[in-house]
């Protein structure tokens, strides 16, 4: 285990070097992290967000530059309202030195809107919305993860290509929602493929019935569910009530997680293909922080969002550490600078959109005759570079960036 915990974060060492003098506010650095606690996002990082950042500090040593790493956790409880002002609480009076989450895109948003106001540093790990990096970015957030782009040009295209060309949208009613069928559907229309429909339905509902019966109406090859966690979770349970399957319809996972194919079973979700940036059971160096989570948190397999606080608590601190301050413009600047073999993505970087850079994968339930014990779900179908998987920088009306001619 001594071997998986060191082979989990060669970089520490190696990638980011400390300068000779150090500066820290306060003395002390200070990571705050904020998630949906008890709702519908809170498998996917919640509690094992902040069981994921505890494991971060442990193996960073618990002290940068000879000051100790403390961390604060509060709900956001998805509300955008709820969000920005934890985050002004943070930054002003808890004096946080940096914010990772935040649960929903519409509550991620509002931090990221905080975090520029009072130029501190937020990584966005959860979100998905690729409006992150596109009209709304700002020098002071990372999107850390994933996003709407990279799920699109993923899932949306090997769906296509598989023969799925008519397309009906079931879709969150927020930003997430909003940007997802956007992307996808563009991605869509380029291959070949139309969209005849849509319905938004609201957030964290439990009847699915009105929408899904305006999804099998429409006929269409492929219903697209433009929406996460619990929402997707009792949206594909609910079109197995429904036959919708047995009709010859087929349901696209458009942001899916493993507590997704935990909570809906192998029998149920058997053949579904998404996108995800991480899985548990990749390699030595995920199969290591994986066994490691679940000592931790409840036996369970990490998301990709809660391998991402690991991965992005480990980032910031390195940073830190090089640049020998928690100055926020001078960590920010570090982050971009920087090239690393990250413990739980690879190769990575940040572009100058804010834009954190790896490799994506695009996965397939098993069968459970497949399966050969708990949590052995995915079978990997394609890597997706990272400069395919993302969007280019130029096209996203990032403020920050510069068009090219």
């Amino acid at each position: 285990m001594k071997r998986g915990v060191l082979s989990l974060v060669p970089f520490l060492l190696a990638v980011w070097a400390a300068p000779s003098s150090a500066q820290l506010s306060n003395d002390s650095v200070k990571i705050g992290v904020a998630t949906d606690m008890a709702s519908l996002y809170s498998d996917i990082n919640g509690p094992g967000a902040v069981a994921a950042v505890e494991m971060a500090i442990a193996d960073f040593g618990g002290s940068v530059l000879g000051k100790k790493i403390e961390m604060v956790s509060g709900d956001i409880q998805n509300k955008p309202d709820v969000a920005a002002s934890l985050a002004s609480r943070w930054y002003d009076a808890e004096k946080v030195d940096v914010i990772l989450g935040a649960g929903a895109s519409s509550s991620s948003i509002a931090i990221m809107g905080v975090a520029n106001d009072k130029k501190r540093v937020y990584l966005a790990t959860d979100p998905a919305s690729s409006d992150i990096t596109g009209k709304l970015c700002n020098p002071y957030t990372v999107h850390w993860v994933y996003d709407t782009a990279a799920l699109a040009n993923s899932t949306g295209s090997a769906v296509v290509k598989a023969g799925g060309k008519d397309w009906f949208f079931l879709t969150v009613d927020y930003a997430f929602g909003y940007a997802l069928q956007r992307d996808v559907a563009a991605v869509v229309t380029k291959a070949g493929g139309k969209v005849v429909g849509e319905v938004k339905h609201p957030l964290n509902t439990s009847d699915f019935s009105s929408f899904l019966l305006q999804a099998q109406a429409s006929k269409a090859q492929i219903i697209g569910l433009a929406n996460a966690g619990g929402d997707t979770i009792n949206s594909i349970k609910q079109a197995g009530e429904f036959g919708i399957l047995k009709g010859g319809q087929k349901l696209a996972g458009l942001l899916v997680f493993v507590s997704d194919i935990h909570s809906l079973g192998l029998e149920r979700a058997q053949g579904l293909q998404f996108t995800e940036a991480y899985y548990w059971d990749q390699n030595d160096r995920t199969r290591a922080f994986a066994k490691r989570f679940a000592e931790k948190f409840k036996n369970r397999m990490p998301t990709m969002i809660q391998a991402g606080f690991y991965s992005a608590a480990l980032g910031y601190l390195n940073a830190v550490k090089a640049a020998g301050t928690d100055d926020p413009d001078k960590v920010m600047a570090q982050l971009k600078a920087t090239k690393w073999d990250d413990p739980i993505f690879g190769k990575s970087w940040i572009r100058p959109d804010g834009r954190k850079m790896h490799d994506m994968y695009l996965f397939e339930v098993k069968t459970p005759a497949e399966s050969k014990g708990p949590w052995d779900y995915y079978k990997q179908l394609a890597t997706i570079p990272a400069d395919e998987a993302f969007r280019p920088m130029d096209q996203g009306n990032c403020p920050m960036v510069a068009k090219k001619n």
